[in-house]
């Protein structure tokens, strides 16, 4: 039996389950509008749910470090619930007794309080109302004077503004005893409501950690056990971190305040502290907000000014230092989130859940970049609020030569020299840059314009790194001008040389940037005819240099065929082809390297950045002819021409001799 085959020209195309490619945008929009709408239109539950997830992290390292010491799961559970809600209790009552002294102790502020507002009005609305009244009468003068009413308009404003209004008193019903107990306990009622629905669930969570754990593996990522548990393993480990770590910082912070502002004499000193300890969870204008309200106290109670100069000097500087000193060392690894998303995410959940979703905007929304982390439909939401670079050091590199930001590369290549070399440097930023630049070449999406500019600009870049000193490199500070050994492949060269009894001919009392060659003996860097090939070349030419090994640059041109006008180029003992096309191989560099082969003299010949092709470019190995070495990295690159140049070096004499004997 046959069956039809589909048209020509129009393949069949099989898509997977769900919707198609087109509708994975609408969706995921419809989908993410449905899941606000949940959260804002479900708070009610919601928060009390998430409050007492968070306080199970919170609580989990205390159960862990009370089942070490065998004291059972449950017995556990209930010893650190018990620990929570004593300090709730705790922080209330001090609270409560520090708001009712401090009522009690404001009118013996009276005086001081009014006087600080008569002088504040003074300063600010009285000068108002006079600049605004001299403006007044200056506007008056300057403006045309109104014709006066009709006669007979002022007598009907009199005779209807001489109509007596009508008393009207609105009286309430007394209340009765039931609603003045309603009244009195329905502040409180609500928040001992939510309060014990947290510490219920927070018992149930924490008893069924293991067993919660499994469904959500069940539900989420049953088929990915690995990344689903990794997931769910990191989002708990940073949750707990951070908040075990943030609110032990902000009790110090809070201890500190409260110290420092008895000290000053400010009155309700542990109150402040505990506020400042508390709000110090909204980010960034919590720390704020209880300065303020210390600082108004202080102003008002003191007739001068020095007091509350004093307690916000405190402030400022109790928060640079756990800001700028307490929290880097605290969270070495960050909490993974950026500012601005900080930032956004107070003001999101605060719109969504009011003040509570202004405290849990911090972990709910490292929760989200977490989860982003492992699901790629999420992955952007890691990318919008994450505090990881969003490119590489290479596409960071890459996009500045495209914006022709000389001055920005070479300011991100000082940052990055405090911490790699300069060969580093060349390999993992620029050479990459350098990769996907090519790449884009090659594509056609460069215009002639744009590869003279960033030709130009990388040019510009590498001048300026020729003097900079990174980090301390083994390259450049080996010693006696050995040349280091590398991984892998790059040790053969020395390898080789030191079983042909290579002997160091350098002195050891030698700079250890300096390799001493014999003379004659230098590095000839011929560039290939790819778009960025020269600039590879010069690269590879300035750190040569930095060996204190003499190179010459050439073309690729050169080499193609003879020309009467061409100048006559003297091949040296080491040659260096320079092309990020040699990793394909192209025809044109294999007809280079047979030219090269085909020399009287034949060198030493490294290339960069590729591998040796399997036909040796069609050219038979001689016994006089060295190995073909490769390099996929400056480093290597650079390694591999000090070794050639130091074998070279070593048989200098005997190559002499052997000169002169044909002579």
């Amino acid at each position: 039996m046959k069956f039809p085959l589909p048209p020509q020209g129009q393949p069949n195309r099989v898509y997977p389950r769900g919707a198609p490619p087109g509708l994975y945008g609408p969706v995921s929009v419809l989908a993410g509008a449905a899941v606000v709408s949940g959260l804002y239109l479900g708070r009610a539950v919601l928060i009390p749910i998430t409050l007492s997830v968070l306080l199970s992290f919170l609580l989990a390292p205390l159960v862990n470090m009370l089942r070490r010491v065998r004291l059972g799961q449950f017995a556990s559970i209930l010893v650190a619930v018990f620990f929570a809600l004593a300090a709730l209790l705790g922080v209330g009552t001090l609270i409560g007794a520090q708001v009712v002294q401090l009522a009690a102790d404001l009118p013996q502020y009276q005086v001081a309080i009014e006087r600080k507002i008569e002088t504040v009005q003074e300063k600010t609305v009285r000068r108002a109302d006079v600049l605004a009244s001299k403006a007044a009468s200056t506007l008056q003068r300057l403006a045309p004077s109104r014709p006066s009413p009709p006669q007979g308009f002022g007598n009907r404003v009199a005779r209807t503004a001489s109509g007596n209004p009508i008393p009207v008193e609105v009286h309430e019903p007394v209340p009765t005893p039931m609603q003045l107990v309603r009244r009195a306990f329905s502040p409180v009622v609500a928040p001992l409501e939510t309060t014990f629905i947290v510490l219920v669930v927070t018992i149930f969570i924490l008893l069924q950690r293991e067993d919660l754990r499994d469904r959500l593996i069940s539900l989420f990522g049953s088929r990915d056990l690995h990344r689903t548990t990794t997931a769910i393993d990191d989002a708990a480990r940073r949750l707990s971190r951070y908040f075990v770590t943030q609110l032990g910082l902000n009790l110090s912070v809070g201890a500190v305040l409260t110290i420092g502002l008895a000290a000053i004499g400010v009155p309700g000193a542990l109150l402040f502290g505990v506020i400042a300890a508390f709000l110090r969870f909204v980010p960034y204008i919590g720390i704020w907000i209880a300065a303020a309200l210390a600082t108004c106290l202080a102003a008002a109670i003191q007739p001068q000014w020095t007091m509350a100069v004093w307690t916000l000097i405190l402030f400022i500087v109790v928060d640079v230092v756990a800001g700028q000193v307490a929290e880097p060392l605290l969270y070495s690894r960050g909490s993974g989130l950026s500012p601005l998303a900080v930032v956004v995410a107070a003001i999101f959940w605060s719109w969504l859940w009011g003040p509570i979703g202004l405290v849990l905007s911090t972990p709910l929304t490292l929760c989200i970049v977490t989860l982003g982390r492992y699901t790629h439909r999420l992955n952007f939401l890691t990318v919008l609020l994450g505090d990881q670079p969003a490119l590489t050091p290479a596409q960071s590199f890459y996009q500045r030569l495209l914006a022709d930001e000389a001055h920005d590369a070479i300011v991100q290549a000082g940052r990055l020299l405090h911490e790699m070399s300069v060969v580093d440097y060349y390999d993992q930023v620029a050479l990459e840059g350098l990769q996907l630049a090519r790449n884009d070449a090659l594509r056609g999406v460069l215009t002639s314009e744009q590869l003279a500019r960033v030709n130009e600009t990388l040019i510009d870049i590498v001048e300026n790194l020729e003097t900079v000193e990174g980090a301390p490199d083994p390259l450049t500070s080996g010693q006696n001008g050995r040349a280091p050994v590398a991984e892998g492949r790059e040790r053969e060269p020395a390898a080789a040389a030191s079983q042909t009894g290579q002997a160091d001919h350098t002195d050891a009392n030698a700079d250890a940037n300096t390799t001493q060659l014999a003379e004659g003996v230098s590095v000839l860097c011929i560039s290939g005819r790819g778009a960025f090939d020269e600039v590879a070349a010069a690269i590879t030419m300035q750190l040569l240099a930095r060996l204190k090994i003499p190179c010459t640059a050439a073309r690729y041109e050169q080499f193609r065929y003879p020309r009467a006008d061409a100048p006559e180029i003297k091949v040296a003992p080491v040659v260096c082809i320079v092309s990020l096309d040699a990793a394909d191989w192209p025809p044109y560099l294999r007809n280079l390297l047979r030219r090269l082969r085909s020399q009287q003299a034949p060198a030493a010949i490294v290339v960069g950045f590729g591998k040796q092709p399997d036909d040796a470019a069609g050219v038979e190995t001689t016994e006089s002819t060295d190995a073909l070495h490769e390099a996929t990295t400056f480093r290597a690159l650079v390694e591999q021409c000090r070794a050639a140049a130091l074998a070279a070096s070593a048989s200098a004499p005997e190559r002499a001799w052997i000169g002169d004997r044909a002579r």
